[in-house]
């Protein structure tokens, strides 16, 4: 792979990351629930999930998935639904969790760091959307008359760094502004928001279609 084939696909693949999108709302409210310094294991529980995606989109399952309209929409459901269940219960928690944390933090206690990297990682992991941003970004990029498994690695460390490194920074932000977030009144809205952002995105999922020739 050339200079500027990397420098290109890093571009894209920026682009892609930087627009809001599930892993992005799981990173701003772990941060403001348990802190941005928390936020590392959801992110790495993200980039674990994204690993996998490429790596099936270079196994040819990102084709057949693409290719498979049985395939596809079981795929979709299962992630629609997940996104659906976080988004249900952020809506109907009784428990205003964010203002819990900043009012008594010795209460919530250590933040559950194989809870976050699970949640995360299923975020990612079953986003059909991933595997087919692989599928058709990767062939872009590939020289084909060269090792595929070096480039495959290239291209997939660099959309993690990326990946993490986004999401870091949207961390960050919402810790710095935790003490507005986490005001009682403000609390209330804010589960409600997440909530309906999450089944928002599980609808936008159940709406996708498998693009045909």
């Amino acid at each position: 792979m050339d200079a500027h084939s990397i420098l290109t696909y890093t571009l894209v693949a920026a682009i892609a990351i930087a627009s809001p999108g599930p892993a992005t709302l799981v990173a701003l409210h772990n941060s403001v629930a348990y802190g941005a310094k928390s936020t590392i294991w959801s992110s790495l529980g993200n980039v674990s999930g994204l690993f996998c995606m490429s790596a099936a989109a270079m196994l040819g399952l990102g084709a057949l998935i693409a290719s498979s309209e049985w395939i596809f929409n079981a795929v979709k459901i299962i992630g629609a639904g997940y996104l659906f269940y976080l988004g249900a219960k952020q809506l109907f928690s009784k428990s205003q969790l964010l203002s819990e944390a900043s009012a008594d933090s010795t209460k919530v206690g250590k933040p559950p760091r194989l809870k976050l990297f699970k949640s995360a990682f299923l975020t990612a992991a079953t986003n059909p959307k991933a595997t087919i941003f692989f599928t058709a970004l990767f062939p872009q990029f590939i020289d084909q008359h060269a090792a595929l498994l070096p480039q495959f690695f290239i291209l997939t460390l660099i959309f993690m760094a990326l990946s993490l490194t986004s999401l870091s920074v949207y961390a960050v932000l919402a810790s710095r502004a935790k003490g507005v977030l986490t005001r009682p009144a403000l609390s209330k809205w804010v589960n409600r928001v997440v909530g309906s952002t999450f089944i928002f995105f599980g609808t936008t999922i159940l709406a996708m279609r498998r693009q045909t020739a």
